[in-house]
């Protein structure tokens, strides 16, 4: 009698990335949503919808091979597969990756926390790498919470960890809060 392994946290993570992937391919895609289907839903659930392929995603999320993986409220995880289109002339995952990543939780953290009505966009990013990223490491999740959410501002910070929970990078945000029109 064979024993079933633990699931690894990669696993784990692998399993969730075939899931939002499955979600979104029977969704409308990459693209901008349209006044309409945003009208009468908060920023979460305009993520939710998101995220649940009802509303199209980010083209840059496909470009960059990440994902949105779980918002919930003023937190958003997304997931990336760094790979040799994303590596610098060093041979190491170029920063402006990291930047995006970081950039797409922070930002959809803050979206989580706004009424209908409302957007967002970065005034601020602040990223710190702590550590590169080499062909060896297979994914890594950006983690984003709000620190705060005015009216006018919100703040965000993020964390980039590999499956061992090493982390790469951390960042910071000051995003403008405003009527979208």
């Amino acid at each position: 009698m064979s024993v079933n392994p633990t699931p690894t946290t990669l696993d784990n993570w692998l399993a969730d990335e075939a899931a939002t992937h499955a979600r979104l391919a029977h969704g409308p895609g990459p693209g901008v949503a349209k006044r309409e289907q945003l009208m009468g839903k908060t920023g979460l659930q305009t993520m939710q919808a998101m995220l649940a392929g009802e509303l199209p995603f980010a083209a840059i999320a496909r470009t960059l091979d990440f994902c949105l993986i779980e918002v919930s409220e003023g937190r958003a995880v997304f997931q990336g597969t760094p790979g040799p289109q994303h590596f610098n002339p060093m041979g190491t995952v170029h920063g402006g990756w990291f930047a995006t990543l970081l950039d797409s939780a922070l930002g959809c953290a803050v979206q989580t926390l706004l009424p209908e009505g409302r957007g967002y966009t970065t005034a601020e990013l602040s990223v710190n790498i702590v550590r590169a990223l080499t062909p060896g490491v297979q994914r890594v999740r950006a983690e984003g919470t709000v620190v705060h959410c005015g009216r006018q501002l919100a703040t965000a910070e993020a964390r980039l960890v590999g499956p061992d929970g090493k982390l790469y990078a951390h960042a910071t945000t000051t995003c403008l809060v405003f009527e979208a029109k």
